[in-house]
């Protein structure tokens, strides 16, 4: 968050001019420190690999042509950008890319000289001291040594801490001098300002670190592909914001970010469908199947879109997995407890989408038995939630009879006589009784070949995620 723009004169002036010559010295003081402190700790592999570089410098630039303005403030894609420079890059280059879109920003929006220095302030403190927050407890992400810590789900949550301080640290910054210009008190600034846009806040932050972490997995493409997604949907969401008052803006934002997100979670399971081409079918598959069996035991829509969602994206953990535990030769303890943890991976990405947290936990429990011996909780019968159930059903079956695997496929008939056999150990008895059934009637029309993107139904998605709720 940064300023706007004043539209008008103040109506709480405070008039201590002494003060407020005080804290823009401490202003200046504190960007001169957080530019030096970045030099002192500065090395020539900072500012490596040279394309995520540049990327990182082109979002910083370009930050200004994909902004969202609200009556609070100026939210830009800038902080996208300097969360990957915190975390993949170092100090230094964090700061020069707070820096850049600052000047450009201010410059542009032609602000005061006192709103010109808060700026550029907070923006070469704040990444300076979530670069600092990710070196301190992840170590230097250029040692060689570190590579394979960086590639963890735990360095994740660390570049998410280090959001978290930036968050902080920034609506300190600027809501110390909104109180010195506009006379607004520290209180109301919480209510008014920083919990209405926290969520969207978080929700930036949450993407930024999918990013990090796609990019430390997959590569320079991935990365790529992903922030052309954030581009679109934040176009998408100027667009919307503009043309809505203040509430329904904010609203709206939070679903768009949302659904951004979800754009970002697609272009993760296309990277992991390159890497594994069975991995799209058979998630298309699972969600076809699951679907028609939460409707086939009259389930509601919601629950109906539970389960589907969950069959499409129950997966996604695989995405950290290595090429030697993707495609494995001989397993080894420790990529079975890789292999162990996917559904947690999985969980952990979708639950940061708003409003998906039931089916972050449809996927987090879908390798739960009904006799207690699954994972990752050892849940026992009806304390799997149903949608976790029904997905286990549907991929265990889809697995069996599946055409594009290592060998080959099982007859229908005889996958369906496996599901009774595993019924009650492994899977849900009365599902498995109501999935044969439907299988029996329908299963001709079931087991068509279906697309990942024709299940997927991106655009219809988005176009229900950006409706206003219904109050």
């Amino acid at each position: 968050m940064k300023h706007r723009p004043r539209d008008g004169p103040p109506t709480e002036m405070l008039d201590h001019p002494i003060s407020q010559k005080v804290y823009w010295a401490l202003e200046a003081l504190l960007l001169a420190g957080a530019i030096g402190g970045a030099v002192l700790l500065s090395h020539g592999n900072e500012w490596q690999p040279l394309p995520v570089v540049a990327l990182v410098g082109g979002l910083a630039l370009g930050a200004e042509w994909f902004t969202v303005t609200t009556r609070s403030g100026v939210f830009s894609a800038s902080m996208v950008a300097l969360v990957m420079a915190m975390a993949l890059l170092g100090p230094a280059p964090a700061v020069a890319a707070g820096l850049v879109a600052m000047i450009v920003s201010s410059g542009v929006r032609r602000l005061s000289a006192s709103r010109w220095l808060n700026n550029l302030s907070t923006f070469a403190f704040f990444p300076f001291a979530g670069a600092l927050t990710v070196r301190l407890l992840a170590g230097d992400v250029h040692d060689a040594a570190n590579q394979h810590y960086i590639q963890s789900v735990t360095f994740g949550l660390i570049v998410f801490l280090a959001f978290l301080v930036t968050v902080v640290v920034n609506f300190a910054m600027v809501a110390l001098d909104v109180r010195f210009d506009e006379g607004r008190s520290l209180r109301r600034q919480v209510t008014e300002l920083f919990l209405p846009t926290l969520s969207g806040q978080l929700a930036t932050g949450a993407l930024a670190t999918i990013l990090v972490v796609a990019y430390t997995n997959l590569g320079l493409p991935v990365l790529i592909g992903a922030i052309a997604v954030l581009l679109i949907f934040q176009q998408l969401t100027v667009a919307l914001l503009r043309s809505e008052d203040r509430a329904d803006q904010l609203e709206a934002r939070s679903i768009q970010l949302a659904s951004l997100q979800f754009g970002v979670l697609a272009t993760l399971m296309d990277a992991l469908a390159l890497r594994d081409r069975r991995t799209a079918s058979h998630a298309a598959a699972v969600a076809r199947y699951a679907k028609a069996l939460a409707a086939e035991i009259g389930s509601s829509e919601e629950d109906q879109e539970i389960a589907h969602t969950a069959g499409l994206l129950h997966d996604i953990g695989k995405f950290t997995w290595s090429d030697r535990v993707l495609h494995p030769e001989q397993l080894t303890d420790e990529d079975l407890a890789v292999i162990h943890r996917h559904p947690q991976d999985g969980a952990t990405l979708v639950g940061k989408l708003d409003g998906y947290g039931a089916v972050a936990d449809a996927i987090l429990y879908h390798h739960e038995r009904m006799d207690g011996g699954g994972y990752p909780a050892g849940l026992i019968g009806n304390e799997i939630p149903l949608a976790s159930r029904i997905v286990a059903i549907c991929s265990t079956y889809d697995t069996m009879t599946a055409r594009e695997t290592y060998r080959a496929p099982m007859p229908p008939r005889d996958a369906m006589a496996e599901l009774r056999k595993a019924a009650g150990g492994q899977l849900d008895a009365e599902l498995v009784e109501r999935f044969v059934e439907m299988l029996e009637r329908d299963g001709v029309e079931l087991g068509q070949e279906v697309s990942f993107e024709a299940e997927l139904a991106f655009e219809q998605r988005v176009r229900k995620m950006a409706q206003p709720a219904v109050r």
